[in-house]
């Protein structure tokens, strides 16, 4: 099986990470405007620690809403929701995302498993 295939059948029978889906964790929050500096200086603070050292954590990103500048998504993939599951329940990430969590007025949180995706270029 080539790379492509595996990232294409991510978590499915014979792929590398069989019967463990790697995870995508999805937050739409509200942040009013007068809060935008606060909310992305935390969500810089949090992005760089967990990038630097979670374990399972794979990326993140932070996007803003093309049509509603005080609506927002952060997503983040995890090689499992169980990496993820594990850092949620951490003292350490309570503390950690306080002062992001702080700037919400509204919050969704989504947990899903990755299926398949296209190979990246």
């Amino acid at each position: 099986m080539t790379a492509a295939q595996c990232e294409e059948r991510a978590g499915e029978p014979g792929s590398p990470d069989q019967g463990r889906h790697r995870g995508r964790v999805v937050f739409l929050v509200r942040v009013p405007a007068e809060r935008t500096d606060d909310f992305l200086r935390a969500y810089e603070a949090v992005r760089h620690l967990v990038a630097g050292g979670v374990p399972g954590h794979l990326i993140d990103q932070v996007c803003r809403s093309s049509t509603d500048p005080e609506q927002w998504l952060i997503t983040s993939e995890w090689a499992s929701l169980a990496d993820f599951e594990a850092w949620e329940r951490s003292p350490e990430h309570r503390e950690l995302v306080r002062p992001m969590r702080e700037c919400f007025t509204d919050a969704r949180s989504l947990r899903f498993h990755i299926h398949a995706q296209t190979p990246v270029h």
